[in-house]
């Protein structure tokens, strides 16, 4: 009977090994590295850190982690993951700051890293994601300038960068952006006058840059924005 027990358990603690270099363990469960192509745990519970092993499902397309407890940074490895389309790692407690490694997965559609607590400056490297239309990375720590470089993600739909410790100006590279839909800056440190360039975002319906320092006068930046319907200005020193 014990002979049996034994047996018993050894067969069972097998059963949950993963296969060596050929799955991976990502929060006690195995993933195929060549067929999984995507990760969805969205509100399951998590905790802890993201595993860097997830760098090995190098045929992931999504990645959905948001809404649970997870913490620590976001780990480097997952640059690795070239065929990413989707990564959601919003609602959260991820700290620290954005790999530069982001940069590598020029097939990105869709960035949600809003509402955790990173930190840091946005790096330079976001410029690569040139297939990006939806950018958030709102309520978050985010400190230091935008960098010019966002003005090479001509696709972008929607841009938050809200609710952060962002400073300077507005880099006028911004007018590049001319599919911009939605551009929300407001409760940050930003300053300086709304660049002329603003003119060129012919897409844009919604505007919201309240709570800021910015000054001047604001119809020679929007003035011909046709599409403009919702907008905030509010705390600011901006004049109509």
């Amino acid at each position: 009977m014990l002979l049996i027990l034994i047996i018993s358990f050894f067969t069972f603690a097998l059963g949950n090994n993963c296969i060596a270099e050929v799955e991976v363990e990502l929060w006690g469960n195995c993933y195929n590295i060549q067929t999984t192509t995507q990760l969805n745990v969205s509100g399951a519970g998590l905790s802890g850190e993201i595993p860097p092993q997830i760098g090995s499902l190098s045929n992931l397309y999504l990645i959905d982690l948001s809404n649970n407890r997870l913490s620590g940074q976001i780990p480097s490895e997952i640059g690795s993951l070239v065929n990413l389309n989707f990564l959601y790692l919003q609602d959260n407690r991820l700290s620290g700051q954005i790999p530069s490694e982001i940069g590598n997965l020029i097939s990105l559609n869709r960035l949600f890293l809003s509402s955790n607590n990173l930190s840091g400056q946005i790096p330079s490297e976001i410029g690569n994601l040139i297939s990006l239309q939806y950018l958030y990375l709102f309520k978050n720590n985010f400190s230091g300038q935008i960098p010019l470089e966002i003005g090479l993600l001509v696709k972008l739909y929607k841009l938050d960068l809200s609710n952060n410790q962002l400073s300077g100006q507005i880099p006028s590279e911004i007018g590049n952006l001319i599919n911009l839909n939605s551009l929300r800056l407001f409760k940050n440190n930003l300053m300086g006058k709304i660049p002329l360039s603003f003119k060129n975002l012919i897409e844009l319906e919604f505007l919201y840059i309240q709570e800021n320092h910015f000054k001047g006068n604001v119809s020679n930046s929007i003035s011909g924005l046709k599409k403009l319907k919702h907008f905030n200005f509010d705390s600011n020193q901006i004049t109509d």
